[in-house]
């Protein structure tokens, strides 16, 4: 049985990434996207006037560093579950690392499959009258 790697080498992978995530967050709690002029609209939105699943994220995820959550579940609520599970991905991998367990993520093709018909689902209820409360 080969020796595991050394903790430091385990960790720079999960550790960079968490690193580059906040650096990233922080970025956007710092230059704030309800101001104009700092981000690029999104395209979908700009020729279509459709909001996409990914529509109020960058506002979300603003709100969501400031604290203040309810703005970010009303900005875009399935980024903010992205987050939750994000955190979560990253602990499990972490965890995984300093035991020198390898982190190895396969989604099946139902996982795939599911998590497109629930960003279809988002997509298309929150463009539709009865699902305003969604729109960012």
């Amino acid at each position: 049985m080969p020796r595991p790697r050394p903790l430091v080498r385990r960790l720079l992978a999960p550790v960079g990434t968490l690193a580059g995530v906040a650096a990233a967050f922080a970025y956007v709690g710092a230059v704030d996207p309800n101001e104009p002029g700092h981000y690029p609209v999104c395209p979908l939105l700009r020729f279509t006037g459709l909001y996409c699943p990914g529509c109020g994220g960058l506002r979300s995820a603003h709100a969501f560093v400031t604290g203040d959550l309810p703005a970010a579940l009303g900005a875009n609520a399935l980024a903010v579950v992205g987050y939750g599970l994000f955190a979560v991905v990253m602990a499990v991998w972490l965890i995984r690392a300093t035991r020198a367990v390898p982190m190895r993520l396969a989604i099946s093709p139902v996982w795939g499959w599911g998590i497109g018909a629930v960003l279809a689902l988002f997509t298309l209820v929150r463009n539709l009258p009865f699902g305003s409360a969604l729109a960012p």
